[in-house]
């Protein structure tokens, strides 16, 4: 199976409302949607959402670039060898590399994409209101909705964090579990600051309290917390995950496919997750449809943990000719489905389109 044609898109995806994370204020959704071709016609879909702050290293120029001159270099190859040139250099934009694998990985038709029954994958959702008053009553929307977990961002102000915090899980307590992400924005004293003072009835864990480089004072917010800790931006495959293994406190990683290299790599990692006693969680907040339904089929087979797949969702527009669907808090998984991209939608979404050819892979050598 011969590589013959890649297209790049970059591509905007309208937010009916801001997104507050801890780091930023999303207005859009930015992916860049890979499409590989193979000389029979087959096609296979990739995703990669770099967005602006995310890393120190990989900016989403850095990741357009990947793509444009590793497709070229891919062109003409069969896909094992595609998938090892890839590799090779992942390290210069892991989720540029991961975007590539995965196209490629569809167009194999990898098996994780083979729904053999109808399934059923939870999501959490997130706590969006602005004041505490609020709060309350969109705790019992949600859980009315068929959520089990809900998520509250924090790595604010810490007395402000908590008092958000209290309000939901005494909302949720008995009904709902409630997960806690700082995104990686408090520093060490005030992630100690806010364990000490929080109330760990109800909470299911605590996301990556400090700056994902920074193990030594997320492992020590983690010796320390009531609630159990969940790596996430210091997780990328099962390096990192068997380092976090290593780290008492630290009961969750979440993993999610943008970073672990492709959809084989996000599975290997789950695995060990789970043989390390540790809890795998997939999903990424601010993917596409695209994304979050490859991270759905891989969460389906790993974990009974609520997923974190939910950024489409959050947008106003879907890239699948069939949308996704979603009732009662899940994901379907429907038996026998594969997806097939809107043009229609891609192209009122895209905002530059560069397409790989003979040209672009003799430029390339």
């Amino acid at each position: 199976m011969m590589i013959a044609d890649i297209t790049l898109y970059r591509v905007q995806l309208p937010l009916p409302k801001p997104y507050k994370v801890a780091f930023k204020t999303y207005e859009t959704f930015d992916p860049y949607i890979i499409e590989i071709r193979n000389t029979e016609g087959g096609i296979g879909w990739g995703e990669a959402h770099i967005p602006d702050g995310y890393s120190k290293k990989e900016t989403p120029e850095v990741g357009w670039n990947f793509c444009r001159e590793v497709g070229a270099q891919i062109l003409g190859m069969d896909t094992g060898e595609a998938k090892d040139t890839i590799w090779t250099q992942k390290s210069n934009s892991p989720m540029a590399a991961t975007a590539l694998t995965t196209a490629i990985e569809m167009l194999e038709g990898n098996e994780a994409f083979t729904i053999k029954d109808d399934a059923r994958v939870p999501m959490l959702a997130g706590i969006g209101s602005k004041t505490l008053d609020e709060i309350p009553d969109e705790v019992d929307s949600l859980i009315g909705q068929g959520f089990k977990t809900l998520k509250v961002k924090v790595g604010f102000e810490v007395d402000d964090d908590l008092a958000r915090v209290e309000k939901t899980r005494a909302a949720a307590v008995g009904r709902a579990m409630v997960r806690l992400d700082a995104n990686r924005n408090y520093s060490r004293e005030d992630a100690l600051r806010f364990v000490a003072s929080v109330n760990p009835e109800g909470l299911e864990l605590f996301e990556q309290p400090c700056d994902s480089d920074d193990w030594e004072s997320n492992a020590a917010v983690a010796a320390v917390s009531p609630v159990p800790i969940m790596l996430d931006e210091s997780i990328y495959g099962v390096a990192d995950v068997e380092r976090a293994g290593t780290i008492e406190g630290v009961d969750f990683c979440k993993i999610k496919l943008k970073r672990a290299g492709g959809i084989e790599n996000l599975l290997t990692a789950m695995k060990r997750c789970k043989e390390l006693g540790m809890g795998p969680v997939v999903g990424d907040g601010v993917a596409s449809e695209l994304g979050n339904w490859m991270e759905a089929c891989c969460a389906n087979l790993t974990t009974d943990l609520a997923g974190e797949g939910n950024g489409f969702l959050k947008t106003s527009a879907r890239l699948f000719t069939e949308p996704l669907p979603f009732e009662n808090g899940d994901i379907i998984l429907r038996k026998g489905f594969w997806p097939e991209i809107d043009r229609e939608a891609l192209a009122a979404h895209t905002r530059e389109t560069e397409r790989l050819g003979k040209s672009t892979a003799a430029a390339a050598q």
